[in-house]
């Protein structure tokens, strides 16, 4: 069995009727899991076919969206593999031996 005998199959189960575009999808994919991170692939088809089902959208207006999102992937500020910045444990200076006294400070 190949992806495209899996694909019709798996639209029967789901009992939707559809033309799919494997290729712009697995790119969507790729890159959205190497620029981004390898759990975005799946959510990333996820929710380009859930905007393509929600808006009718004809194939035309999907590769448009699929585009959009993949550039979004492609500029992601952070490598794939990059802590999130929130989580750094950042050195902290020990000024413990700096008097502090007299600095003042602005609200």
């Amino acid at each position: 069995m190949n992806l495209h005998d899996w694909i019709d199959e798996l639209a029967d189960v789901l009992d939707v009727e559809t033309e799919v575009d494997e290729g712009l999808i697995l790119d969507l994919a790729r890159v959205a899991a190497h620029e981004v991170q390898r759990t975005a692939a799946p959510i990333s088809a996820y929710l380009l076919g859930f905007a393509a089902g929600a808006g009718n959208l004809d194939p035309e207006k999907i590769e448009r969206l699929a585009g959009k999102a993949q550039q979004l992937a492609e500029s992601w500020d952070r490598p794939a593999d990059a802590p999130d910045p929130d989580d750094v444990d950042d050195d902290v200076p020990d000024d413990s031996t700096v008097d502090h006294s007299t600095d003042r400070y602005e609200d």
